[in-house]
């Protein structure tokens, strides 16, 4: 199947009705079931993620969906649970640049100590989209529009380690 062929799977598919799980093989289709799902996120967005994604998170796509959802809407909250965010921030992730200049919307956060052997990475949208990575470091897992149970059981998982963390000082603008 061409690559093309393979991402029409995902042209028909809408959050909070499309109760269908895609298989996610490769870094383009992790990549576009993320643009998707964010492109279409009304709400609220939390990832938990080990560095920060470059390859999911510092893209175009998926920024200017943040972006849009920010500006549409002003009650729009985009929480990011990073376990190491030392890499993107030398590397000048711009999630964390466009983090800092919408801070009233998003919040970026380092687990808890006692959270940094979780080796999974998921994206919840509206609280009913997941894609989850079973392996944070790998590309493959299982993206699904309309999943609200097994979503509200990873954004449970979120909330509990969102509680328990705090903001790190790498996530803040400094002024020199």
């Amino acid at each position: 199947m061409s690559q093309e062929e393979n991402f029409k799977r995902f042209v028909e598919l809408r959050l909070g009705v499309s109760d269908l799980e895609i298989e996610l093989s490769t870094r383009a289709e992790a990549q576009h079931a993320t643009d998707l799902m964010a492109a279409q996120t009304q709400a609220t967005l939390d990832v938990f993620s080990r560095d920060l994604d470059a390859f999911l998170y510092d893209r175009r796509p998926f920024l200017d969906a943040v972006a849009r959802l920010c500006r549409d809407n002003r009650k729009a909250r985009i929480r990011f649970l990073v376990q190491d965010p030392s890499p993107a921030v030398k590397n000048g992730h711009r999630f964390i640049e466009l983090a800092r200049r919408l801070s009233s919307s998003i919040a970026l956060r380092q687990p808890h100590p006692d959270y940094r052997f979780y080796n999974e990475a998921f994206l919840v949208a509206d609280d009913c989209g997941l894609i989850h990575r079973p392996l944070a470091d790998r590309f493959e897992g299982t993206a699904n529009f309309y999943s609200p149970v097994e979503a509200g059981r990873k954004l449970d998982f979120f909330t509990e380690v969102w509680e328990r963390s705090e903001e790190q000082t790498e996530f803040r603008r400094l002024y020199l």
